[in-house]
């Protein structure tokens, strides 16, 4: 067997394997809006038959007879306030970090990074109480806290690794046109910084919007949560509305999917570049 023939057999078994894989990521996906439209005893007499009609009556139900909307709007003030303050006060920690080598700054940059080897269910009760001692508990004020505080050590390891890659010529000669570090930071790098800020959205921003055990546990009782704590609640001991968790799921996934194709481009350059850079 030549050269050219491995290459192509090589090739083959890849795209097998790759096909293979898609297809065994694809299905949960195909199955969820595959059965949010269907009814609830269809799906309980064959969960992997197609529907036999366009049915619209779960995703109606949802949208009128429920706490679903509230719940939207409750993941989407999360989320969208959550990265908006990220991006406000993490690229600025990266970059001092990055640019002012002194003692106190590796100091605490590695401090940052040992917050991120410590489980959030190691310090999860503690921090219910600080959050009630602050009168941050039961708001979504709390949360928000907690997620902005909890993304500085990966955000700060991502912007200062792309940081490293831009020269600082280009800040000199801005800082002798005479502007000062904030116009220097806001003005020319943080431009800079598109992709790896993409990927701190895409990144962050999943894993906020799908968070089950915060929004559960801090968010206040008997009262709308956010989209994933209301699709658990129609999960019964003895019995489960099937048709309510498949279309709040497919309800929960499109803007993911909006944000993701959006900003794909940007994300898998940020995390590549991230990586290499420095």
């Amino acid at each position: 067997m030549n050269m050219q023939t491995r290459k192509l057999a090589s090739e083959i078994l890849l795209f097998i394997i790759t096909l293979l894989l898609a297809i065994v990521f694809f299905f949960p996906i195909f199955f969820n809006l595959m059965s949010a439209f269907k009814s609830n005893g269809e799906i309980l007499r064959n969960a992997l038959s197609f529907p036999t009609s366009l049915y619209l009556d779960n995703f109606k139900y949802l949208l009128t007879e429920t706490d679903f909307p509230r719940a939207i709007v409750n993941s989407l003030i999360l989320t969208t306030v959550s990265i908006v303050m990220q991006i406000l006060i993490i690229p600025m920690a990266g970059y001092a970090i990055e640019r002012h080598h002194a003692k106190w700054t590796n100091g605490m940059f590695m401090y940052f990074l040992a917050g991120m080897m410590i489980p959030f269910q190691a310090y999860m009760i503690p921090l219910f109480k600080e959050l009630k001692i602050l009168g941050l508990y039961g708001s979504l004020a709390g949360p928000i806290l907690i997620y902005v505080a909890g993304a500085v050590g990966f955000g700060c390891l991502l912007y200062t690794s792309f940081v490293k890659g831009i020269p600082r010529e280009i800040e000199e000669a801005a800082e002798i046109d005479g502007c000062n570090r904030y116009s220097i930071f806001w003005r020319i790098v943080f431009p800079l910084l598109g992709p790896v800020t993409a990927s701190m959205i895409v990144l962050n921003g999943l894993n906020i919007w799908n968070d089950f055990l915060l929004p559960m546990l801090v968010l206040p009782s008997g009262e709308p949560k956010t989209m994933v704590v209301e699709i658990y609640r129609y999960i019964g001991e003895f019995s489960s509305r099937w048709d309510m968790i498949f279309a709040g799921t497919a309800l929960s996934v499109i803007p993911v999917l909006i944000v993701f194709v959006t900003m794909q481009k940007y994300f898998v350059k940020g995390i590549s570049a991230g990586a290499t850079k420095g």
